[in-house]
């Protein structure tokens, strides 16, 4: 055997028709035989199947009520019937790879059994949070090298094994087992060494932090449910927490029942917004970012000299929104160069501008370079309108994408401030994708990258990326860097209504 055949990835069966329904598979397929003994001799007799990562398939038993004939469980981890425990850390990326091929498929823990479950057995591993059982797994975990394991469920406690109906449903479990062949082809192409830079700093910034702490203290004083206008900070996962706390979103004021509570997103408002919240009687909490409400600031005081005011940023943001909104009538919003070289102010000897917070630092610096070119006049912001926590970001970016052979971002689509670090990556010569967690990293993204960047925007949870680190430790060794930084310090105080 070669030495690339001795550590190539093979996928493991236990039976020939399990066999025969991988056998489009380009990884290597071994039939281990049906049972722990069978299983565990197999495993003795291949010296540990030499360390090559192992990925278990075929069929199993479903133990919930939710898990239906057909579907497939991806193990979390596998139980042994002796209390040992094998985690199985790529698992996400691995079943969101069977669910692009439209495959129902499950997350979870997978027990192993010495013998055939009856019902007493399903009932037990039912309690422990188990999804489906098998006889085989755990016997065929490598001590070291990458492990997963794939079962498609043949039978459930409302559908038992010996009962009618058993075959048919078996010959759907094969048709599962085989759509699903370049899925698994997809995790063991994936599997190898690698390295991970992590970006310093990344995550959370002051001003998120903020704002989330508004919501959680307005909850605790006032109750649930809290109203809160548009998304708090650009990230699905913090929405959904704060929804599952009592945090009710809303697009717009007249969502909001008259006399409740509304929290403001870090985004800011108009001042419209805010007349139509005193008008409805509601009880208002500012979460606005400090840094945002100094860009209104400048924006009033232009306005109030009859200024023409540049806004550097995208329209459709709702910074931008509620920024213009100060001064609509004195405020022009300039996207790119080109339209910076376009605009045309009242008045070419009144002018200024300033920038939403989030944008990319180069991009922003190179429309302001046309703008101070145009009108030798223009007042600048007396200081960087592009927050601290964009541009430490989008630094720490810089300085850790040369020669990865992939950045990974993590944040959400709407998420401005994440999608500049993307662009940032991308500029470096580096390819770069925005994930908004471990799930949308693509397998195919991964095979032969052994260097890999990893960042995330200012308001994507810190949790997001270890998650992310830990599903590439699943795929084989990882070796993780992260350069040494002084830590960002700064904190914001919190509104009056919730301190």
């Amino acid at each position: 055997m070669t030495g690339a055949r001795r550590h190539a990835p093979v996928i493991c069966v236990a039976l020939g028709v399990e066999r025969r329904a991988l056998r489009a598979a380009r990884t290597a397929v071994l039939r281990v035989g049906m049972g722990p003994r069978r299983a565990a001799a197999t495993f003795r007799a291949s010296g540990g199947l030499g360390g090559r990562p192992v990925l278990v398939a075929g069929v199993g038993g479903g133990l919930r009520a939710d898990v239906h004939p057909g579907d497939v469980v991806v193990a979390t981890e596998v139980r042994g019937p002796d209390g040992s425990v094998r985690q199985c850390p790529s698992a996400p990326l691995l079943a969101a790879e069977l669910r692009r091929f439209g495959l129902v498929t499950h997350l979870g823990p997978i027990a192993s059994e010495r013998r055939v479950a009856g019902r007493a057995a399903r009932a037990r591993l039912a309690a422990t949070g188990a999804l489906a059982v098998d006889t085989e797994s755990i016997w065929l975990a490598p001590t070291q090298a990458p492990y997963a394991v794939v079962r498609v469920v043949v039978d459930t406690p409302e559908a038992p094994l010996l009962r009618p109906g058993t075959a048919a449903r078996g010959l759907r479990a094969l048709r599962t087992l085989r759509v699903a062949a370049p899925a698994l082809d997809a995790w063991a192409a994936a599997t190898g060494p690698r390295e991970v830079r992590l970006a310093n700093p990344r995550s959370f910034c002051a001003g998120v932090e903020r704002a989330i702490d508004v919501v959680d203290r307005a909850l605790d004083r006032f109750g649930a449910p809290v109203h809160v206008r548009r998304q708090i900070v650009h990230n699905t996962h913090v929405v959904r927490e704060l929804e599952a706390k009592g945090a009710v979103f809303v697009e717009e004021v007249d969502e909001v029942p008259p006399g409740s509570v509304l929290v403001f997103a870090a985004h800011g408002v108009s001042p419209a917004v805010r007349a139509e919240a005193e008008a409805r009687g509601l009880r208002v909490v500012d979460a606005t970012c400090p840094l945002v409400t100094k860009v209104h600031t400048e924006v009033r005081r232009h306005s109030a000299r009859e200024a023409t005011v540049f806004l550097i940023g995208h329209a459709d943001h709702e910074e931008v929104e509620g920024t213009l909104g100060e001064a609509p009538a004195d405020v022009v919003v300039v996207e790119d160069v080109a339209a910076a070289g376009r605009v045309v102010p009242r008045d070419a000897g009144n002018v200024a501008y300033a920038m939403q917070t989030t944008l990319a630092v180069d991009e922003a610096t190179a429309i302001a370079d046309v703008l101070r070119a145009r009108f030798p006049e223009i007042q600048a912001p007396k200081s960087d309108d592009i927050c601290y926590a964009t541009t430490n970001r989008q630094s720490a970016v810089r300085d850790i994408a040369a020669g990865c052979d992939l950045v990974l971002v993590v944040g959400s689509t709407n998420s401005s401030n994440s999608l500049r670090l993307v662009e940032v990556a991308q500029r470096e010569g580096v390819p770069a994708r925005l994930v908004d967690h471990a799930a949308d990293v693509d397998l195919s993204m991964l095979v032969g990258v052994r260097l890999v960047g990893v960042t995330a925007g200012a308001s994507a949870p810190p949790t997001l990326v270890d998650e992310l680190v830990d599903c590439l430790g699943g795929l084989g060794p990882l070796s993780v860097v992260e350069p040494a930084t002084d830590p960002e310090v700064l904190r914001f105080t919190l509104p009056k209504e919730v301190s």
